[in-house]
């Protein structure tokens, strides 16, 4: 599995135009591709209403999550030269 994350525009595999997504979403697994950009837009703002409506998610269900993105957060980084994503080559070539 390879996982790229960037905030640049110049690493949307489309040109960004005002008034036009400006987001990417997509994971490949087993070199298939599973893209899943919209239907994001408003998943804060849902999470937040239902929390506070009272349906919110406790701290069992959520702990997991927060441990997840703890972990990641503070792994060590460990290149390899054969799990290189492909984006990273556009990467060297545009520095």
């Amino acid at each position: 599995m390879l996982w790229f994350l960037s905030i640049e525009r110049a690493d949307l595999p489309f040109e960004s135009r005002p008034g036009q997504k400006t987001t990417y979403r997509s994971i490949t697994i087993d070199g298939e591709e599973v893209e899943f950009t919209e239907g994001f837009t408003d998943l804060h703002t849902r999470v937040y209403e239902e929390t506070l409506a009272g349906r919110g998610f406790g701290i069992d269900v959520a702990r997991p999550s927060v441990e997840l993105a703890h972990r990641i957060r503070n792994a060590r980084v460990s290149p390899s030269p054969t799990a290189r994503h492909p984006f990273l080559d556009g990467l060297t070539q545009r520095a």
